[in-house]
Order: C-alpha cells, then structure tokens, then sequence
C-alpha cells in the first residue's frame, strides 16, 4: 500500500433501497417510541449493533437492509447540500 497517494473510495449504491427513505421511516419511529433518534442511529452506525435501533414499525429489520457506510454517505450528501458546499 503507498501511504504518499490518496485512496478512492467509490460507495455503490442500489437505487430501489431508497436510503433517504429507510433514514425517514427509521427516525420516526424512533421517536414516536421515545428514544432520540440522532443518538440512537448515530450508535448504530458507529457500532454496528441493531439493538440501538427499535423493532418498532419494523425499523430494526429496514435499517439492516442498507449498509451503515451507505447511511453515512447519504447523510453527509445532505448536510454538504443544506451547508450549500459546491461539490454536491
């Protein structure tokens, strides 16, 4: 590996997920239970553990179906697009 040159990382997406969505139906359902739903699907992602997400709605089983990078990119798309970042 050359640590002097700048790795590409290209995240594929499959576009009848609908992350946007699966990020929608999943925060509000953690919310109508209660839990605060940036902590809990900040949890998720950093760890890796479903139990941060509630079975509620079928949130936990959604949220599996797409891969935890896939939710990162999707969140950073939206908040460079709301910060108004020229890239996106």
């Amino acid at each position: 590996m050359n640590l002097s040159n700048t790795q590409y990382f290209k995240v594929e997406t499959d576009n009848n997920v609908g992350v946007k969505q699966i990020l929608e139906s999943v925060y509000n359902s953690l919310k109508e239970k209660g839990y605060n739903p940036v902590n809990q699907i900040v949890g998720y992602i950093m760890s890796g553990d479903p139990t941060f997400i509630t079975s509620y709605n079928g949130a936990r089983s959604l949220i599996m179906k797409v891969e935890r990078d896939e939710l990162v990119e999707e969140l950073l798309k939206e908040y460079i697009k709301n910060e108004a970042w020229k890239d996106v």
